[in-house]
């Protein structure tokens, strides 16, 4: 079984959207923890049937060593994105985490990402999804 860290802030909703395609494509195969930057985070993929849950700084740097597969948009690696609810320590304990990295490229930190193409968030998440997979060979 796959530990993956669903890692999201401010409400929540990109994550809590990755957590619900991750437990329909997976079922119950695969352990997934939320760790939001803050609770509203947490809770909004908690309620999206992520198996554990936590909440702030420790949490995504003790988390992010002992998972398989961290998921989320890109800002989880840029130190104070999300209105500065990422800290320099979340960024790199994810981006230094011996885990597989599989980001969905979205710009809202002024932040492009030369050679991907923009598409709708549903095709991003079906992209990450196949990704997952491949990752974690199923």
């Amino acid at each position: 079984m796959m530990r993956i860290a669903v890692i999201d802030g401010q409400g929540g909703g990109i994550g809590a959207l990755i957590v619900k395609r991750i437990r329909e494509e997976f079922q119950d195969g695969e352990e997934i923890i939320a760790l939001g930057t803050n609770a509203a985070a947490t809770s909004s993929m908690m309620k999206s049937r992520a198996n554990k849950g936590a909440t702030g700084e420790n949490a995504i740097v003790w988390n992010s060593a002992r998972v398989d597969i961290i998921v989320g948009p890109l800002s989880i690696v840029l130190p104070d994105a999300m209105l500065g609810e990422v800290t320099a320590k979340m960024a790199s304990a994810v981006i230094s985490s011996s885990a597989k990295k599989v980001l969905l490229p979205l710009n809202q930190e002024g932040v492009d990402v030369v050679g991907v193409s923009k598409e709708p968030l549903p095709h991003l998440i079906e992209h990450m999804i196949a990704r997952i997979k491949e990752v974690s060979h199923v």
